[in-house]
């Protein structure tokens, strides 16, 4: 770890570009699939396109902590940058909707093992005091990378086709592979890769620390997988030409507070800041249910990035805060995998409610604000233990839970 006060090294400023380029690659796609499925003859099906994705992340994030802690960061990130700008290149040959979410599931490892390698290599290399800040700093790169990836690759999909799309989001994959090939690992007493790295035991996919975090990371990530299936149609109703912007709106208010919400959480405690955060995400999924023109579309997105702006370096400060130096990795997947079963339950039941009729979009998002009211009634009900604990560096913790 890095013992002076500093967080910004080269290292750190080559991981959030790094982070930028990956998040723009699979997010480019994102708002073209439904349409791109329903071309496909699946319109039907739209809740499985976020539902698979998801599915193959959590599935690999017990292999990708383990091997993150075992062989190192960089690798870990390695691959799933690479399985990124591959899958993307692969998109254009699918012809048939079997196919396609074959490939669905493929792409779904790229974000099970890239974001547990930056996470653990951020835990490795900036003080615990300021965890929270540089989690908000990586945070901000990787969500100017969502901003900028559905808006451009709207644009080339309308400009240029949905091959050139497809082809630009693999290009941006590549270049974040280029550049973490030329970082330095920070996982000291590496071992080398053997046939026992893919053996996981039951007792190393699950950290029992981070069971506050990692289920407060489910509940409110439940509403991003219904954003995620039905905001294209949902900006298609409303008249919006590029499907992408209420992406780049949400992302841009996230950019806004991320930096500061995450040095909030050092200073004032995680629990507090994620109160705020929740609150703020429950007022934007009422307004997004009773959505119904342009300027309150555009208003509900801003307040989604700034909840998640709050909630998410919280959350992950947090989630480092409870881990085990030695299995950070360990714990930082479990944090993962409670956000891919957020995601994807929330994509998956938003499909079936929605069943592409516009008239239930509004029971899609009062259900996701249900799930962020559950999770804002968890952090008022935590014990004062979990409250004190929560500020607290790991160094400090002494491991007691």
């Amino acid at each position: 770890m890095n013992n002076n006060n500093s967080i910004f090294t080269l290292q750190f400023a080559l991981l959030c570009l790094s982070g930028f380029l990956f998040f723009g690659s699979f997010n480019m796609i994102v708002p073209e699939l439904p349409s791109y499925l329903d071309s496909l003859g699946g319109g039907e099906y739209k809740g499985l396109i976020i539902a698979l994705f998801t599915v193959t992340a959590g599935l690999s994030r017990p292999f990708s902590g383990k091997l993150a802690d075992k062989v190192g960061r960089i690798p870990v990130m390695v691959v799933g940058a690479l399985v990124s700008g591959i899958a993307a290149l692969i998109y254009p040959f699918v012809t048939g909707i079997i196919g396609f979410f074959a490939l669905r599931f493929f792409h779904g490892f790229s974000t099970g093992f890239k974001p547990t390698g930056t996470s653990a290599y951020v835990a490795d290399i900036v003080p615990a005091a300021r965890r929270g800040e540089a989690m908000g700093i990586v945070g901000f790169f990787s969500s100017l990378g969502m901003a900028a990836g559905p808006a451009i690759g709207s644009f080339i999909a309308s400009s240029a086709g949905l091959n050139a799309m497809f082809y630009s989001s693999s290009s941006f994959a590549i270049l974040s592979v280029l550049i973490l090939i030329g970082m330095k690992e920070s996982l000291k007493d590496r071992e080398k890769l053997s046939a026992s790295h893919f053996y996981v035991k039951p007792n190393e996919v699950f950290e029992p620390n981070v069971i506050s975090p990692s289920l407060m990371m489910m509940l409110s990530v439940f509403s991003f997988g219904a954003i995620l299936t039905v905001i294209p149609d949902l900006s298609d109703k409303l008249g919006f030409p590029n499907r992408g912007l209420f992406f780049t709106f949400f992302t841009i208010a996230s950019l806004l507070v991320r930096i500061v919400a995450g040095k909030a959480s050092d200073k004032y405690g995680r629990i507090p800041v994620l109160k705020i955060g929740s609150m703020i995400l429950l007022v934007a999924m009422l307004l997004l249910a009773n959505t119904d023109n342009q300027t309150m579309f555009v208003i509900s997105g801003v307040a989604f990035g700034l909840g998640v702006g709050i909630c998410s370096p919280t959350i992950f400060a947090w989630t480092i805060d409870l881990s085990n130096e030695a299995h950070r990795g360990r714990g930082i997947a479990t944090m993962y995998i409670a956000l891919e079963i957020g995601i994807g339950m929330g994509a998956f039941l938003s499909g079936l409610i929605y069943n592409n009729e516009l008239a239930n979009i509004s029971l899609v998002f009062y259900i996701a604000s249900a799930t962020v009211l559950i999770g804002l009634i968890y952090l008022y009900s935590n014990p004062v233990k979990k409250l004190a604990l929560a500020s607290q560096p790991a160094s400090e913790q002494a491991h007691e839970d």
